[in-house]
C-alpha cells in the first residue's frame, strides 16, 4: 500500500520489520522503487533476492521502461531468459514498447520471434503491442498483417492499427478502419482527431469531434492540438476557455501553441496563470523562446526551473544548433547530467544542419561507442552529413548499418537513404531503394523527383512526376526548380500558372529560375507581380532579385531593391548582404560594393567571395589579394569559388608566378581538389601572359578531361599571340568537342585574317556555312532612368533609331579627325 502511494520510506519502513519475507514482498518492493523513479535502489533489491520470479523480473523490466532505460529493460530480459525464466505475456508487453520507444525494429523482430517460439503470438494483449511496436518502427506493413490474423481482436487491438496508421502519416487508411470497428470507445475517436490535426484536415477533426457520443479531456485537448497545430491559436483559446476543468497536458498545449506560433507574450501571460506548472509548461516555454530566436530569454527560463529533465536539456541543445550557435549546443549538451538517444540525435543532428557534417559523423561514432543504438532519426541526420559531404562510400557504409539494425523499412530513412545516394552522385541506387520501399509518403517521391533533376535526367523526373498517387505544393516546386535547373524555363513557367495555389516558394522558384536562365527583366517582372497579389518577398526572394539585376546590370533596381531591403528588415541578413555586394560589383560599382562589405556585422565565404570576385571582375587584382589575405585571418575557410576569384584576379593582373603559387597551395594546402573552372582560370592566365606551351602542357596533364571552355581559353591565348600552328590544333580539339559552336570558328578565322591568310579564312567560313552555323549577334545592355535598353548588332530598330546612329557618326567622325585609327582587320 505504502508502495504504491510512493511513500517509499514508510514501505521500507515495514519491509525491513518483515522477518519471513516471501517472492511477493520482496517484489512488491521492487515495483514500489522501480514505478517512483528510483531504478539503482530497485536494481540493489532486485539483486539481494534470494529467489525470484517471472513476476519479480516483470516489475524489474517494467520499471525500467517507465522510467525510460529501454537498454537496460532490455538486457534485464536477456538475462532473464539466461536464467532459465521463461517469460510471459506481461513481460513481452513491457519489453515490445521499449523497442518501440528505442526505434529498435530489429530487436522487435527478434522479441517477435520469442513470442511464436513460446505459443503466446495469439495472445490478444501481446498482438496489441507486436501492432504499435511494428507501427512506430514505421513497419506498417507488418502491423497490418498482423492485426488481419489475429483471431481475437479487441478494442485495444483496433485502437493500436488505427493509431499506427497515424503515425505513419496514413490517416485515410485510419479513418477507412475506424468506420469498421465493431464498436468504439473514447480513445478510437481521440486517435483519428489527432490524425485529423495532423493533415492539417481541421473541418473533418471539429465534425468528429462533434458527433462523439462522449468526450474526455483528451477529447478537448485533442482539438485544441489541431487548432495549435495549424496555426490557429485564437480558435485553440475558445476551446481551452470552454473546458470545465483543463488539466496540465491542457495548460502546456495551449502554451506551446501560443509559443510555436510566436506569441511569446500570450504564452508567458498563460504561463504564469497557470495553477501548478509542470515540467512540460517550463520545456515548452523553453522551446518557444528557442524556436523564435530567443535564446537568452530560453536561457533564463532553462536557469530559473525548479527541476530540469532531460527534455529541458535537449530542448536547449536544440534552440542553440537551430538558431546556429553549435559552439553553444556542444557546451550544453557535454553538461547534460544524463545522455540518451534523443541527446545524442540533438547534437548530431545539429552539426549536420549547420554544414559540419565531419563532426556530426564523429559524434555518430561516439554514441555507438557509448553502448547507444542508432534509431530512424540518428540515422536520417547521418545520412543528411553524408549527402552534404557527397561521401558516397561513408553513406554506403551506414546503409548497410540501417540494414543490420532493421531499419531500411522506415520511410523517414529510406527517404534520408534516396536524397543519400542522389546527392553523393549514384541515382541508380537512390531508385533501387525508392523501388524496394514497402511504404511511401509524398516526401518519398519528392525526393526522387529532386534526385533525378539534380541529375539532369529531366524525362524520368517528369514521368514520376505524372504517376505520383497524391501531390502536394513541393511536388510541383521541385518540378519547377528542376526544369530551370536544366534550361527548360518554358516549361517550368508553364507548370508555374497552373498552379492551384502558389506559396512564397512557388514565386521564389519561379524568380530564381528566370535568373538563373539570363532571363533577368521577366525576374524583375514577376517579383512586382508577386508583392501586387499581396505575397511578401523573403531572403530567397531578395537573393534571387538582386543575381537578376546584377546580371542585367541594373544599378538603379539593385538600388531600389536594396532600399526595400532595409525596409523589411534584412539588411543585417549575411546572404542578402552578400548578394547586394555581388550585384554592386556587377552593376559597375566596386565602390558600394567594398562599402556594403565593410558595413557587414558578420562575413561568411559567400560574402569573401563576393568582394573577391567582384574585384577581380573590375580589374582590381592587387585589392582582391588584399581581401584573400585579410580573409585568410579570420576562421572562414576558402572554397573553390574563392580560388576562382584569386585566380582570375591574378589573371587580370598578369601574375603568373603569384597564380602558379595559389593553383599548386589549393589541393595541398586548402585541400580543394582543382576543376574544370581552376584549370580554366590557369590557362587562360598562362595563355594571356603568353605562355602558350606551359599552358598546352598543363591541359595534357589534367586528371580530368579537358572541356571545350579550357581549349577555348587557350584558342583565344593563340589569338591575342597569333601563334596559327597551335591554334590549328586547339580549333581542332573544340570542333570535336563543341562542332555547333561559331565562337570556336570565329576565333580561327581571326587568327588567319591576322596573318593575311584569306584561303584558310574562306575555308573555314564555307564550313560554317555547310554546317549551317552562325555567330550570335551580339547584344549589350545600357540604363536610362532605371529602365534597361538592350541593343543587338545588326538589329536597326531601338527607340529613338535616328538619334542614336547619328550619335554614333558624330563620335566616329570626331574619332578619325583626332588621328585615331581602328584596327579593321577581323573576320567578323
Amino acid at each position: 500500500m505504502y508502495a504504491k502511494c510512493g511513500s517509499l520510506e514508510n514501505a521500507r519502513h515495514v519491509f525491513d520489520k518483515i522477518h519471513q519475507r516471501n517472492v511477493v514482498t520482496w517484489t512488491t518492493m521492487v515495483a514500489g522503487y522501480a514505478h517512483n523513479g528510483h531504478a539503482d535502489e530497485a536494481l540493489e533489491l532486485f539483486d539481494s533476492m534470494p529467489e525470484r520470479n517471472v513476476v519479480s523480473w516483470n516489475a524489474m523490466i517494467a520499471g525500467y521502461a517507465h522510467n525510460g532505460y529501454g537498454e537496460e529493460a532490455l538486457r534485464l530480459f536477456h538475462r532473464m531468459q539466461l536464467d532459465g525464466v521463461k517469460p510471459n505475456s506481461k513481460t513481452f508487453s513491457c519489453v515490445l514498447p521499449v523497442c518501440a520507444s528505442m526505434g529498435s525494429l530489429q530487436q522487435g523482430r527478434k522479441v517477435h520471434e520469442e513470442i511464436i517460439a513460446s505459443g503466446l503470438q495469439s495472445d490478444v494483449f501481446v498482438g496489441s503491442a507486436l501492432v504499435d511496436m511494428y507501427a512506430k518502427c514505421g513497419d506498417i506493413y507488418s502491423a497490418r498483417n498482423l492485426f488481419d490474423k489475429m483471431q481475437s481482436q479487441d478494442m485495444v487491438l483496433w485502437n493500436a492499427m488505427i493509431a499506427g496508421y497515424v503515425q505513419n502519416g496514413h490517416v485515410d487508411e485510419a479513418v477507412e478502419l475506424f468506420e469498421k470497428m465493431p464498436e468504439r470507445n473514447v480513445t478510437s475517436w481521440n486517435i483519428v482527431i489527432a490524425g485529423y490535426a495532423q493533415k492539417g484536415y481541421i473541418a473533418e477533426a471539429v465534425k468528429l469531434f462533434q458527433k462523439m457520443p462522449e468526450r474526455d479531456v483528451v477529447s478537448w485537448n485533442g482539438m485544441i492540438a489541431v487548432y495549435v497545430q495549424n496555426g490557429l491559436v485564437e480558435e485553440a483559446m475558445d476551446m481551452f476557455l470552454k473546458m470545465s476543468e483543463p488539466n496540465e497536458v491542457t495548460w502546456s498545449t495551449m502554451i506551446a501553441g501560443y509559443a510555436q506560433n510566436g506569441f511569446l507574450t500570450n504564452a508567458l501571460k498563460l504561463f504564469n496563470e497557470m495553477p501548478e506548472k509542470n515540467l512540460a509548461s517550463w520545456n515548452s516555454m523553453i522551446a518557444g523562446y528557442a524556436q523564435n530566436g530567443y535564446m537568452d530569454e530560453a536561457l533564463k527560463f532553462f536557469m530559473t526551473m525548479p527541476k530540469q529533465n532531460l527534455v529541458s536539456w535537449t530542448t536547449m541543445i536544440v534552440g542553440y544548433a537551430q538558431n546556429g550557435h553549435i559552439d553553444e549546443a556542444l557546451k550544453f549538451f557535454q553538461k547534460t547530467p544524463q545522455r540518451d538517444v534523443v541527446s545524442w540525435n540533438a547534437i548530431i543532428a545539429g552539426y549536420a544542419q549547420n554544414g559540419h557534417g565531419e563532426e556530426a559523423l564523429k559524434f555518430f561514432c561516439q554514441m555507438q561507442m557509448a553502448g547507444l543504438k542508432a534509431n530512424s532519426k540518428t540515422f536520417a541526420s547521418v545520412l543528411s552529413a553524408c549527402a552534404s559531404l557527397t561521401c558516397l562510400e561513408q553513406g554506403q557504409s551506414i546503409h548497410e548499418d540501417i540494414i543490420r539494425s532493421g531499419f531500411q523499412s522506415d520511410v523517414c530513412v529510406g527517404n534520408a537513404l534516396i536524397d543519400m545516394y542522389a546527392k553523393c552522385g549514384n541515382i541508380e541506387h537512390g531508385r533501387a531503394v525508392f523501388d524496394k520501399m514497402k511504404q511511401r509518403d509524398v516526401i518519398s517521391w519528392n525526393v526522387m523527383i529532386a534526385g533525378y533533376q539534380q541529375k539532369g535526367h529531366v524525362d524520368e523526373a517528369l514521368d514520376l512526376f505524372q504517376k505520383m498517387p497524391e501531390r502536394d505544393i513541393i511536388s510541383i516546386n521541385t518540378m519547377i526548380a528542376g526544369y530551370a535547373q536544366n534550361g527548360f524555363v518554358n516549361d517550368a513557367s508553364k507548370l508555374f500558372q497552373e498552379m492551384p495555389e502558389q506559396n512564397v516558394v512557388s514565386w521564389n522558384t519561379m524568380i530564381a529560375a528566370y535568373a538563373r536562365n539570363g532571363l533577368g527583366e521577366e525576374a524583375l517582372k514577376l517579383c512586382k507581380q508577386m508583392q501586387l497579389e499581396g505575397v511578401k518577398p523573403n531572403l530567397q526572394t531578395f537573393a534571387s532579385i538582386l543575381s537578376a539585376c546584377a546580371n542585367l546590370a541594373s544599378m538603379a533596381q539593385g538600388k531600389e531593391i536594396h532600399e526595400q531591403i532595409i525596409r523589411s528588415g534584412y539588411h543585417s541578413d549575411v546572404f542578402v548582404v552578400s548578394a547586394l555586394v555581388d550585384m554592386y560589383a556587377k552593376c559597375g560599382s566596386i565602390e558600394n560594393a567594398r562599402f556594403v562589405f565593410d558595413g557587414m556585422d558578420e562575413r561568411n565565404v559567400v560574402s569573401w567571395n563576393a568582394m573577391i570576385v567582384g574585384y577581380a571582375l573590375h580589374g582590381c587584382s592587387r585589392e582582391g589579394l588584399d581581401i584573400f589575405e585579410q580573409m585568410q585571418r579570420t576562421n572562414v575557410k576558402p572554397d573553390k569559388v574563392t580560388l576562382v576569384g584569386i585566380l582570375s584576379a591574378c589573371c587580370h593582373a598578369g601574375l603568373v608566378d603569384v597564380g602558379w603559387q595559389y593553383f599548386d597551395q589549393m589541393s595541398q594546402y586548402y585541400r580543394i581538389t582543382p576543376t574544370m573552372e581552376h584549370y580554366g582560370c590557369m590557362v587562360d592566365l598562362l595563355g594571356r601572359a603568353g605562355h602558350l606551351d606551359e599552358a598546352k602542357d598543363l591541359i595534357n596533364k589534367m586528371p580530368i578531361k579537358p572541356d571545350a571552355t579550357v581549349w577555348g581559353c587557350l584558342l583565344g591565348a593563340c589569338r591575342i599571340h597569333n601563334n596559327i600552328e597551335l591554334g590549328e590544333l586547339v580549333a581542332e580539339c573544340l570542333f570535336d568537342l563543341d562542332p555547333d559552336n561559331a565562337a570556336h570558328y570565329v576565333l580561327l578565322s581571326n587568327i588567319y585574317a591576322a596573318s593575311r591568310r584569306w584561303d584558310s579564312l574562306e575555308k573555314v567560313r564555307k564550313i560554317m556555312k555547310d554546317k549551317m552555323i552562325q555567330k550570335k549577334p551580339g547584344c549589350s545592355w545600357i540604363e536610362v532612368n532605371g529602365q534597361v535598353h538592350s541593343f543587338i548588332s545588326g538589329n536597326r530598330s531601338p527607340p529613338e533609331e535616328e538619334r542614336i546612329y547619328g550619335k554614333l557618326d558624330t563620335l566616329s567622325r570626331q574619332m578619325k579627325s583626332s588621328g585615331y585609327v581602328p584596327d579593321m582587320i577581323s573576320a567578323e
